[in-house]
């Protein structure tokens, strides 16, 4: 008996939606935004908008790369 015989046939996985995706990111992102607002506002008042972001954007897109996306590959793939 090959090897081939005795694994069970692939099916087709179906390609995930992207809709559903952006709306799983957009439910992760927003709350992390919103939150970091928040906690920077204090600390940052007297800043530029562009100091801000400076600040802002590394800690989100580090958040998004290393947690939120990842996260909604492991809790949300049935539904992507």
């Amino acid at each position: 008996m090959s090897a081939s015989s005795t694994t069970p046939p692939r099916t087709p996985s179906r390609k995930p939606s992207r809709l559903r995706f952006s709306l799983f990111v957009f439910l992760g992102v927003y709350p992390l935004v919103t939150a970091l607002i928040y906690a920077l506002a204090p600390f940052t008042a007297e800043w530029q908008i562009w100091q801000r972001n400076l600040v802002m954007v590394p800690m989100i897109v580090g958040s998004m790369v290393f947690v939120i996306i990842p996260a909604i590959h492991k809790h949300c793939h049935r539904w992507l």
